[in-house]
């Protein structure tokens, strides 16, 4: 099984990292073939450029010549192929990092990851992937994210993103609250990051 995997966080060490780690490990332990990307420590590109805007065609069709756009190609192609897709970012006033906001915006393009189907815009999905799992750190407690803001990651991944691809299994936790907790919740938490990441494979 081929798993396209995406962390988000700029801080070596971070808790998002040690989660990224867990899951990456399990599912390469359970023999899948994972291509992970921290797109931080990448350099990821995250500028969506004018002639981007206009990509209507085969993947990579836009991307530009040199490098960069060699790099653009290869995620487009990899997450073209992959059977499932997982997401590591932390919740950031209620959305994912700008570097991962704008990997959607470049890399999820129409002829990659969707095609517009009707005179509508109702969008066809043509991503391989049927599933995803999406881990968020937070430090809003959960009744607060939900009273006052209304979990709006929960719509960013799991409304107006990934079924717009085609992915309908969409699988998320929200490990919280991270600064002030202690290393045995930690380690409970990463335990259930691995559980998510073998339960991806069912």
């Amino acid at each position: 099984m081929r798993i396209a995997a995406y962390l988000a966080h700029p801080r070596p060490g971070s808790f998002n990292h040690a989660l990224f780690d867990a899951v990456a490990d399990e599912l390469r332990r359970r023999g899948c073939l994972v291509s992970a990307h921290d797109l931080y420590a990448e350099g990821f590109d995250p500028l969506l450029t004018a002639q981007e805007t206009e990509t209507v065609g085969e993947a990579g069709a836009t991307a530009g010549p040199g490098s960069a756009g060699a790099a653009l190609a290869r995620h487009r192609a990899e997450v073209g192929q992959a059977d499932a897709l997982v997401f590591v970012h932390p919740n950031w006033w209620g959305m994912p990092p700008a570097v991962l906001t704008g990997w959607v915006q470049r890399v999820l393009v129409p002829g990659v990851a969707y095609k517009l189907g009707t005179a509508e815009g109702d969008p066809v999905g043509l991503l391989s992937a049927s599933r995803a799992l999406v881990l968020n750190t937070s430090d809003t407690p959960a009744e607060r994210e939900q009273r006052e803001f209304n979990d709006p990651l929960n719509s960013i991944w799991g409304s107006c993103v990934l079924p717009y691809t085609g992915v309908t299994d969409v699988r998320r936790a929200v490990f919280r609250t991270v600064t002030d907790s202690s290393d045995a919740q930690r380690a409970a938490w990463l335990g259930q990051a691995r559980d998510m990441a073998a339960a991806l494979l069912r």
